[in-house]
């Protein structure tokens, strides 16, 4: 009796035990009781009666990525190519996802099969070649409305790999290789051309450079030149200053020693004789000048002939 009542015990506890749940962050629990959908348990601990309740499907919230295998299409233009799928999708309602279809994987890849074929067909090559961005959005827009009521929402789908038939495969790669041979002859032409281009500026700022350095040059030789006739100018003006500074000083020192008439004429004509030997080429001679110069000469006749008389008168002496 005691190990019978031992035994309910424990499977008392074993009972209470297990009816608690705690739910994973980004999970939730869909629990059935008796075989009928009773709720949905968030994050966090929970508790469900044993026996009667159990968790019936574990469904994660996160964001999903899925990854169909390639799908034959046919484009408007009758070309077959293989185009491969990715699907971004997140579960927002776990009752929907558990009841509202049997394999919801399997549903979002033929629906997106489907719905690939529809907007392809719609699509000549080249165009379904260069317009990924819209296929892309026609693609996610309906396979988001048709699996709402899923419980899913699809948040984008990609076109990983569009893979055209071989031959058009070939075809496309001669078009490329010709494109880039033609890229290349352009830009060779476009290299050359700036060559020139280079190079016939480069000969006119040489040009130009040579022009103004002779410029600068004839200007700096022409600015030497007015220069030095500057200076040779000014130099002679001074001199010329200087004489005249000297014959004023000169003057000055004779009316401080109050000469007399005799002495100012003959320091006149010493005067007048040096700056007779200047540079100057016109000399004005006042008139007082003039007749000293003429009283000088008839002085310097006189005492010649006074000297030579003497000299004779001695010689016949001797």
């Amino acid at each position: 009796m005691t190990a019978f009542i031992i035994g309910i015990i424990v499977f008392i506890i074993v009972m209470i035990i297990s009816g608690i749940k705690i739910v994973p962050q980004a999970q939730v629990y869909v629990v059935e009781r008796l075989g009928t959908y009773r709720s949905s348990l968030g994050t966090g601990p929970h508790y469900i009666i044993p026996l009667i309740d159990r968790v019936s499907k574990r469904v994660s919230i996160k964001e999903q990525v899925v990854d169909f295998k390639p799908q034959p299409v046919i484009t408007k233009d009758n070309v077959t190519m293989q185009i491969d799928t990715v699907v971004f999708f997140q579960v927002t309602d776990a009752k929907m996802y558990t009841y509202g279809v049997e394999h919801p994987m399997t549903a979002i890849e033929n629906l997106s099969a489907t719905t690939l074929r529809n907007i392809i067909g719609e699509l000549e090559l080249d165009s379904t070649l260069t317009s990924r961005d819209v296929i892309n959005t026609k693609i996610t827009s309906i396979l988001d409305q048709a699996t709402d009521r899923w419980g899913i929402k699809v948040n984008r789908v990609e076109l990983k790999n569009i893979i055209p038939p071989r031959e058009i495969q070939d075809a496309m790669e001669k078009q490329m290789k010709a494109e880039r041979e033609r890229r290349e002859k352009i830009l060779q032409a476009e290299g050359e051309k700036k060559s020139q281009v280079l190079v016939a500026e480069g000969e006119k700022e040489s040009a130009i450079l040579r022009a103004e350095a002779a410029k600068e040059a004839v200007i700096l030789r022409a600015e030497a030149e007015k220069q030095q006739k500057i200076l040779a100018a000014q130099g002679e003006a001074e001199s010329i200053e200087l004489v005249q500074q000297a014959l004023a000083d000169s003057i000055v020192k004779l009316n401080n020693a109050n000469p007399s008439q005799a002495v100012i004429a003959v320091k006149s004509l010493e005067a007048f004789a040096k700056a007779a030997d200047g540079k100057a080429t016109k000399i004005i001679i006042p008139s007082e000048i003039q007749g000293l110069a003429g009283l000088a000469t008839s002085m310097k006749e006189i005492v010649s002939k006074d000297t030579d008389a003497y000299l004779y008168d001695n010689k016949t002496t001797g």
